[in-house]
């Protein structure tokens, strides 16, 4: 089972400029000051970004880790429930919401680098 340490671990081993930081009280993760993870206020759940396309698949493939709360319903986003995540799929999410928030350019660079 995933933790929030773990997602910690993950970010600043494999991904560029991620930075320690809090959003809304809660431990998160940015890239260039711009949120990309946060811990749910639970401590059980993961905030990320996504694309509503893959949210919709995700969700409905597999409601108990993935899920949309009407808070997050017009957002791109999405909860991850970290005790029931794959630790791969976990991985792919997370880095696929730095993706989305981070600049271009970082982007480019971390893709070359692959």
């Amino acid at each position: 089972m995933p933790t929030w340490e773990d997602v910690i671990a993950l970010c600043e081993a494999e991904l560029p400029a991620v930075e320690r930081s809090t959003s809304y009280g809660t431990p998160a993760l940015k890239v260039k000051k711009k949120l990309f993870a946060r811990l749910k206020e639970n401590g059980e759940q993961l905030v990320v970004f996504v694309d509503f396309m893959e949210r919709e698949a995700l969700t409905q493939e597999n409601p108990d880790v993935y899920v949309v709360t009407d808070h997050y319903r017009d957002y791109p986003m999405m909860l991850v429930e970290l005790d029931r995540v794959d630790p791969d799929e976990l991985r792919e999410i997370v880095i696929e919401s730095w993706r989305r928030n981070a600049p271009k350019r970082l982007v480019a660079e971390f893709d070359s680098d692959e």
